[in-house]
């Protein structure tokens, strides 16, 4: 039988590279720290993991279909109107609906090179067009994304902080590619990392919406919140979008634990605060570390960083993940992502950054 005897998949369907998660495991090497996947080293709200015992006393229940309780209380946070507000499995599930919502063949969905690899995905899914736009020191670059705009272009991708970069838009710039944008044009704005951010010229993309028609703004619970493995994402989108993903969507995508802790979670403010901490010390302290080893860092302000290797000499980014596994660091490897001689590393705890940096001097020098 040929393979055209039997059912086949949607045109761009097998030109997508399925994504490949950060490892969890080293072989043989006995103690592990996973640095791979941006996850938070402190864990969820101790009151996020409550919420999830308590709804595990009902798992014959049915969860509200419209995750009131988890929308409200990310609007008092926030400050938002919950109708405002959609939630979904992980903020992965709305790229996807949006994609499935808005494009289709012969449609273009544009994004940067080094953006998030679910664009692609999303977009080849949809059956629509790939359009990658060259970054300017490893940041995207607005004047290259309009000019890469057509006719046929139907969303824009902009991870903001971007992943695995960590860099940044300031928001000016941000409201100068939505001005730019044809206004049948939507702009996602994909915000995974914005808790960690302390810059005064950054802002999400709230402010953007809330005086928009195009643009919408996706989050999740999967980074400071800890909450990753209940696969919680949100977006903040003007009402015309949130009918339209409601139509599409699963009628129960937000499982009931899912919603009990994120509500939890995100009135949590002192664990968030504490997260932030964490972050704003190590992160810093990382960079001038690894710049110390002669290696160079994307200036970072998320809770990853950019480690870029020497093009030659033999110590290169494949040869130091080798290293790094065997004493039981996991990093990411990055080739996927236009990057094949830098690994990126999540903040981890004291214990799992010392030893990075130990290892690193040890792989450098040897």
């Amino acid at each position: 039988m040929s393979a055209l005897d039997r059912p086949q998949p949607n045109p761009g369907v097998m030109d997508i590279a399925a994504y490949v998660p950060g490892r969890e495991s080293a072989p043989g090497v006995a103690k592990i720290w996973k640095l791979s996947s941006n996850e938070t080293p402190l864990g969820p709200s101790p009151a996020a993991i409550e919420a999830v015992h308590a709804a595990a006393s009902h798992l014959e229940v049915y969860p509200d279909g419209s995750a009131t309780r988890l929308r409200e209380a990310i609007a008092e946070v926030h400050g938002l109107n919950p109708a405002n507000i959609l939630c979904s499995n992980g903020s992965d599930e709305l790229l996807g609906l949006l994609a499935q919502t808005y494009m289709g063949p012969g449609d273009e969905g544009i994004f940067t090179e080094h953006g998030f690899l679910v664009y692609r995905i999303q977009t080849l899914a949809a059956g629509a067009t790939p359009v990658v736009v060259k970054e300017k020191d490893e940041r995207a670059d607005i004047d290259a994304i309009l000019a890469a705009v057509t006719e046929r272009t139907r969303l824009v991708f902009l991870a903001n902080p971007n992943n695995p970069t960590g860099t940044y838009l300031p928001f000016e710039e941000v409201r100068r590619l939505q001005a730019g944008l044809p206004k049948k044009v939507l702009l996602v704005l994909d915000a995974a990392y914005a808790e960690y951010v302390r810059r005064n010229d950054y802002e999400s993309g709230i402010e953007l919406v809330s005086s928009s028609q195009n643009v919408v703004m996706t989050r999740t619970f999967s980074k400071i919140y800890g909450l990753a493995a209940l696969r919680i994402g949100w977006m903040y989108a003007p009402a015309h979008v949130i009918d339209a993903i409601n139509r599409v969507r699963g009628p129960f995508n937000v499982n009931a634990m899912a919603i009990e802790a994120g509500v939890q979670a995100i009135r949590d403010r002192a664990h968030v605060e504490k997260a932030i901490a964490h972050n704003e010390k190590w992160l810093p302290w990382l960079t001038d570390e690894f710049t110390k080893l002669g290696l160079r860092v994307t200036p970072s302000i998320s809770n990853f960083l950019l480690v870029h290797f020497p093009e030659n000499g033999g110590k290169s980014a494949e040869a130091a993940d080798a290293f790094l596994t065997s004493r039981g660091f996991i990093l990411r490897r990055v080739t996927g992502y236009g990057f094949p001689n830098a690994l990126r590393m999540t903040v981890g705890t004291e214990e799992a950054n010392h030893g990075v940096v130990a290892a690193l001097t040890e792989f450098l020098k040897g």
